[in-house]
Order: C-alpha cells, then sequence, then structure tokens
C-alpha cells in the first residue's frame, strides 16, 4: 500500500494542493463539455468520477481537516451524486497512511520512546488510516491493543484549511454579514478538539463510564499510561465495521438488535447527558457477534438547554403545526431573524414545516423502521429540490444556531446509519437506561 513521508502543514504548500486539484477537476469539465457538443445525450456521471477522484486524492494528501470535510460529505447520501459519497467515504476508515520512520518519530517525539520499546510488539504498517489519524495494532503484557497516532501537523493546518475552505462556504450556502463567522469558529472549535488525544482520552473514559449499562453495548478499555496528546492506546476489539456488517447481514433480528443499541446510545446521551458523540459514521463503529462498539470519541458536541428544549419541542407534531407556536420556536432557534423581510419570513417558516414535518417522524410514535424506503425517499426528492430552489440562493443563508452545525449532522448521520442497517426499534426503550 502507498505509504506518505510528508503531509503539507504550512498554508502556501496547502494552497498549492488545493490549487493542483482545482486545475484536475477544471480540465474535467473541459473534457466533459467537449464531449457533450459531439454527444448531447451524455451523462454527468464519468464527469462525477473523475472529480471526485481527484478531489478525494487530493484531500487525502492533505489529511486533517480538508479530509474531514469530504468525509463529512459523505455523510451526505440525499444530496451529494453517488460517485461522490462512494468516494469521500473513504475517507471514514481508508487512506494512504503514514510511512514506519513518520511513526516513530511521532512517538519519540510524544511518548519519549519508540514504540518497541513501549510495547511487546508493534506493527509498523497501519491497520486502518482515517482522516486525522491511522490505527497499529500492538501486544502488550497479553493484551491485544490498537494504537492511533495522529498526523504531523494537523493541528497546525485547521485555521488556514479553514481560511481556504471559507470562501467557497460562503458562496455555495449564502452566507451573508458577521453573524456566518459563529458557523466558522464553531467547526474550527470542535476540529481543533478533534486533535486533542488528551481531551478524547477523557471523553472516552467518561462515556464508557456512562453509558456502560446500555444493552448490546461494548466499548474498550482505554490506557493513559500508553497515551498522549498525539497517541491513544486502547483494547482491540475484533469486529467488522457497521457499513461491512449491514451491506451483508441478513439477519433482521440481528440488525434490529444493533439499530436498537445504536438508537439507545443517542437517545441516552442526547436526553439524560445532553452532550452527544457528533460524528456517526460507520468507520467510528464496530459489530461483533453480538454487540455495537462506538471506538471513537474525539467529537463530543455538549447540548445546552437553551437549545435542546425547542430543537426538541419542534420535533413535536402539536407544536409543528400550530402556527404561532412553531413560528415562536423558529425565532428562538435563530432560524427566523428580526431583520427578516415578510417574504423572507414567509418563505423560511414555510421550508422549515415541510422539513420538520417530514424528519421529525421517528420521533412522531413508539416505533420506526427506518428501512422504510419512502421516508428516506422523501428526504432525497427535498434536498433536491433546495439544491435546485434559485429563491433559496437568494436568500440570506444565516440560518439557525450555530448549535445546529453539529447536532443536525449527528441526526442525519444516525439516520443513514439506522437506514443501512434497515432496523426497526422502539424510539423510546433508551428511558429505560435512564435512572
Amino acid at each position: 500500500m502507498k505509504t506518505l513521508d510528508k503531509i503539507p502543514t504550512n498554508k502556501i504548500e496547502r494552497a498549492g494542493e488545493l490549487l493542483k486539484t482545482g486545475i484536475k477537476v477544471g480540465g474535467n469539465y473541459v473534457a466533459y463539455y467537449g464531449k457533450k457538443m459531439v454527444n448531447p445525450d451524455l451523462s454527468k456521471e464519468t464527469l462525477n468520477q473523475n472529480n471526485a477522484e481527484d478531489i478525494y486524492e487530493g484531500l487525502q494528501n492533505l489529511k486533517g481537516s480538508a479530509l474531514k470535510v469530504a468525509q463529512m460529505l459523505s455523510m451526505d447520501k440525499s444530496i451529494m451524486p453517488q460517485a461522490y459519497v462512494e468516494k469521500f467515504s473513504l475517507s471514514q476508515f481508508s487512506v494512504p497512511p503514514l510511512s514506519a520512520p513518520l511513526v516513530r518519530k511521532t512517538f519519540k517525539k510524544y511518548l519519549g520512546k519508540y514504540p518497541e520499546e513501549l510495547y511487546d510488539s508493534f506493527t509498523p504498517d497501519a491497520v486502518n488510516a482515517a482522516s486525522i489519524g491511522q490505527v497499529h495494532q500492538a501486544y502488550k503484557d497479553g493484551k491485544k491493543l490498537a494504537v492511533k497516532i495522529q498526523y504531523p501537523g494537523v493541528a497546525d493546518s485547521i485555521s488556514s484549511d479553514l481560511a481556504l475552505v471559507k470562501p467557497f462556504a460562503t458562496r455555495m450556502f449564502n452566507l451573508k454579514g458577521k453573524d456566518s463567522e459563529k458557523y466558522f469558529l464553531e467547526v474550527e472549535h470542535k476540529l481543533l478538539e478533534e486533535t486533542d488525544y488528551i481531551l478524547e482520552l477523557k471523553q472516552s473514559l467518561d462515556m464508557v463510564q456512562a453509558c456502560g449499562h446500555i444493552d448490546h453495548l461494548r466499548f474498550p478499555n482505554y490506557y493513559p499510561a500508553w497515551s498522549s496528546e498525539k497517541i491513544l492506546t486502547m483494547d482491540w476489539i475484533d469486529g467488522e465495521h457497521l457499513s461491512e456488517f449491514a451491506s451483508k447481514n441478513k439477519d433482521q433480528v440481528k440488525a434490529n438488535r444493533i439499530g436498537q443499541a445504536l438508537w439507545d446510545f443517542y437517545m441516552y446521551q442526547m436526553h439524560h447527558l445532553r452532550q452527544v458523540h457528533a460524528d456517526p459514521h460507520p468507520g467510528n463503529f464496530l459489530v461483533d457477534e453480538t454487540h455495537l462498539i462506538p471506538i471513537d470519541f474525539g467529537c463530543i458536541k455538549k447540548v445546552p438547554n437553551d437549545f435542546y428544549v425547542p430543537y426538541f419541542e419542534l420535533a413535536n407534531p402539536k407544536i409543528i403545526n400550530t402556527p404561532v407556536l412553531f413560528e415562536a420556536k423558529l425565532y428562538e432557534l435563530e432560524i427566523l431573524r428580526t431583520d427578516d423581510s415578510p417574504e423572507e419570513i414567509q418563505y423560511f417558516t414555510g421550508i422549515f414545516h415541510r422539513l420538520l414535518s417530514l424528519f421529525t417522524q421517528p420521533f412522531h410514535g413508539d416505533y420506526f423502521d427506518f428501512s422504510d424506503e419512502e421516508f428516506f425517499g422523501a428526504i432525497a426528492t427535498m434536498g433536491e429540490e433546495f439544491t435546485k430552489d434559485t429563491q433559496l440562493r437568494k436568500m440570506n443563508g444565516n440560518r439557525g444556531s450555530k448549535h445546529f452545525l453539529y447536532i443536525n449532522r449527528t441526526f442525519f448521520g444516525l439516520y443513514n446509519l439506522m437506514h443501512d442497517l434497515k432496523a426497526a426499534v422502539n424510539t423510546q426503550n433508551y428511558l429505560r437506561f435512564i435512572h
């Protein structure tokens, strides 16, 4: 497998890598439109595949927050073309790893010893590699361990990466005025947290203690003595990534059991702990014979009460369908703004009424079947409509509290995982675990 001896870390190097990627994508468009002149019926499928390949290649060389963006986009199956979803989803657990010499250098710098001095055995080649770090296998005192190593320079490049992305995001989402800065600061803050493995170690230990009693969940043990700000050591647990399990599973009972554990895990965090694992992609969950195994707690989002209350009140059909109450909640959550025109108020109230009436359906009863193709088809159709809505592009895009970014991402990812599993669950079952 191809390995990396160096990752671009300064702003000029990283901007240059993105520029090279942009030139390749531009060439793909020139080639596509040239062929389109000869063959007007030509579809965009090949163009999407070529662009996805080139963009992903550029991002995987950069790693860090640039690749994290691809990982986040791959969760958006209802809007992204399939070629992008398939290629970007590789960023979840399959990208070129660091070379063995660079790994040894990282150990010496952050733990003061080389890996062979710390463990009884250590595999020099990574087993998995993702956006911010890669995983190696080790043994110590008869224990099989997973050792996560962060890529050099990731934390230092986050601010400059976001500065490069900001102009494109501002145009894409039509963000206007200084208020838009709160969204970028929220992303920067969470990405910086994800590069702090000491914080991740604490969050992991806290989450294991808080959620260990939930049925059919299993967690690794974590080892502070062999961990540092850039290295994290935990038990190795054998299992399949959730997406691999879901793609070949034929046992509906097991699918429902794993789906119930996943749902209970998230609802318990959200409603009881008021903080949540906000990175629900398949690479962060393993499945063994009987358990769901969460393995990454780098991204934990705290849910403040002044956001939590109106957010979940909007999942109540009575409030959704009572115009005065519904509009009041939209103001509380900063979806409607005091400087909105009557046209903007009418437009965004209508959009969010449609969106929430659909998206909150799993909360409208005691059971929900996530294999429901009609439900997910309606979400995909609505997403397509929004991307083509010219009126939406003219409106001020600064909509919603900054907390929406990670909470909506959490629910979007959770729904996709539940749909992959085709699980039917009791949506109120998590209440059994709240003492």
